[in-house]
């Protein structure tokens, strides 16, 4: 039998007990019912791709698993509550629950090379039936808020560490609160209109997320590279990645600059009125840095990303915009956001065709 210190919670649905077991021990003597083999069963099916983020994760010098395992006691298990010494002793060589929440962080640990280090909240909760355990299932899964993207990458702020967050991060602040920049006081930094940013069209978590897509493909692995002294690998088909290996996140940013310094000097009433026009919005930012890696190729091809450059693909663009009688309104771009985005990028693509065959 294991022993274990436990601490006892009270709430309205009864009495559970609090404990920190290790994560092998739980491997070893804990079961999971999903809702598609049992109708007894509550659970979800795993998620392959959730317990290998997981596992990656655990190799991080930093991680952190701090929300328990909430599992339900079977009826017959050897599980005995001491109250006098305020322990609970369990056995190590049978199955003594189901896993109510948590399954996808034990089994990612499970597949770590270091799951030994790593000891666990438990909640432990007795004679629950079938309606209680979904009952907890639900509440639990479904009242969770997600966060919102903006406050995530603005966090990055206070890290020591170099990643491609905070690297984005950074750059949305300089695009924000530099007085030169095409983007000067129209992020929406932390997902929310300040004071006099009326023509605020663009969240900060929009902006960084599409920025990061240009650095990396995998931006929560690049940061533990980074934090394990591991060596990034270059991607050609990212413009930006080889900058920030390199540590040049200022070429980034002046690029960046160039760019929507460009679409600015192009197309002047659409930058002085955001909010009539689909081009300084979602789908006309994003559709830009989707166009980003060709954009980025024919200018490097000629060692040119000069804001000259980037102005006189816009002018045929905007040429290209006339000929074909598109409007930079929902009424040319009446689809859903992904599907305008990229219908934007191959409107642009296409009036470069002529410009493209002098590069």
């Amino acid at each position: 039998m294991l022993k274990y210190n436990y601490i006892e919670v009270t709430q309205p649905i009864g009495t559970f007990y609090l404990c920190s077991i290790p994560a092998v021990t739980l491997l070893n003597v804990l079961d999971v019912v999903p809702r598609s083999s049992s109708n007894a069963g509550v659970q979800r099916d795993p998620s392959l791709k959730r317990i290998k983020e997981i596992g990656e994760y655990c190799t991080d010098p930093d991680a952190v698993f701090p929300t328990p395992i909430v599992i339900s006691i079977n009826e017959d298990a050897h599980v005995y509550i001491d109250e006098q010494s305020q322990t609970i002793d369990i056995p190590d060589d049978e199955i003594i629950g189901e896993i109510i929440d948590g399954q996808h962080r034990l089994w990612g640990i499970k597949t770590a090379p270091n799951k030994e280090k790593f000891h666990l909240p438990v909640v432990m909760m007795f004679d629950l039936s079938v309606e209680e355990k979904a009952y907890i299932f639900s509440t639990i899964n479904s009242n969770q808020q997600k966060v919102d993207p903006s406050l995530i990458y603005d966090l990055f702020d206070v890290s020591k560490e170099r990643s491609p967050q905070k690297t984005v991060h950074e750059i949305a602040r300089v695009m924000n609160y530099n007085e030169g920049s095409p983007f000067y006081n129209r992020l929406k930094m932390l997902g929310k209109k300040e004071l006099n940013q009326n023509n605020a069209t663009l969240s900060q978590g929009t902006f960084a997320k599409s920025i990061v897509e240009l650095i990396t493909k995998d931006a929560k692995k690049d940061r533990l590279y980074i934090k394990q002294g591991k060596e990034l690998m270059p991607d050609k088909k990212l413009p930006f990645r080889q900058y920030f290996i390199d540590g040049k996140d200022e070429i980034i940013t002046k690029i960046i600059f160039n760019c929507f310094n460009a679409l600015r000097i192009v197309f002047p009433y659409e930058w002085d009125n955001p909010k009539d026009n689909i081009l300084w919005k979602t789908t006309g930012f994003c559709g830009i840095i989707k166009a980003m890696p060709r954009l980025y190729e024919m200018g490097a091809t000629n060692h040119d990303l000069t804001q000259s450059f980037f102005e006189g693909c816009f002018y045929k663009f905007k040429d290209y915009l006339s000929v074909n009688g598109i409007r930079l309104t929902s009424d040319s771009f009446p689809g859903g956001s992904a599907q305008n985005q990229a219908l934007f990028r191959d409107h642009l693509l296409a009036s470069l065709i002529l410009l493209d065959q002098s590069y």
